[in-house]
């Protein structure tokens, strides 16, 4: 069985043979030091649907995360919820990807019956909801969910290095990687990076 067949089975059971309108829910973007953080909510519109090779999006290639990404949009329901630096800097990054999620979820064109969120996250939404821990590597939807993010974050932030170049930001995303905290030192902070993230406190 491939992995993505898990996924959906997993899905299968939870809907114990009813038929509810389950929204996966996911993130992109918790631990960078740049750029915003990005939520995508999922209803799949078609079914059966198959996504080869699907996964949790960190653990699948970009190849493969670009392919899925161009299956799920025409038969699924997508709502994108982004959150910028300034605010996650204001309310700090666990507020800041719960207020993506919710604006993922508020921008789905149909309302969903149950919220499969990723992680241990309850929204402020007056709708049934689900939070599963690991739930991008369990659930078909929090997994389509977390391809999506992952994509359009990482389009966001291959602009943000034509902006702002030098930093490295189409490579590693704004991670904290040896090559960013250098680039870091060497050049200082720019407008995205998260001020209230310490390795960017430390040089402001």
């Amino acid at each position: 069985m491939g992995w993505e067949r898990k996924l959906f089975a997993f899905d299968a059971r939870l809907a114990g043979g009813g038929n509810p309108v389950f929204a996966g829910v996911d993130e992109a973007g918790r631990g960078p030091l740049a750029g915003p953080v990005v939520a995508a909510a999922v209803i799949f519109r078609r079914k059966p649907l198959k996504l080869p090779g699907l996964n949790d999006s960190k653990q699948i290639s970009a190849e493969l995360r670009e392919r899925l990404f161009y299956q799920i949009i025409p038969h699924s329901f997508v709502g994108i919820g982004v959150i910028s630096e300034e605010i996650i800097d204001r309310v700090n990054i666990f507020q800041a990807t719960r207020l993506a999620m919710k604006r993922a979820v508020l921008a789905l064109p149909q309302t969903p019956g149950v919220l499969l969120i990723d992680g241990n996250l309850k929204l402020d939404l007056p709708l049934s909801q689900m939070p599963i821990i690991d739930g991008d590597a369990q659930s078909a939807r929090i997994a389509a969910a977390s391809v999506i993010a992952k994509v359009f974050r990482d389009r966001c932030m291959r602009d943000f290095d034509k902006i702002y170049p030098g930093y490295g930001f189409a490579r590693h995303k704004g991670y904290a990687t040896e090559y960013h905290l250098k680039m870091l030192q060497l050049k200082g902070a720019t407008v995205i990076h998260r001020k209230s993230f310490r390795p960017v406190a430390e040089v402001l």
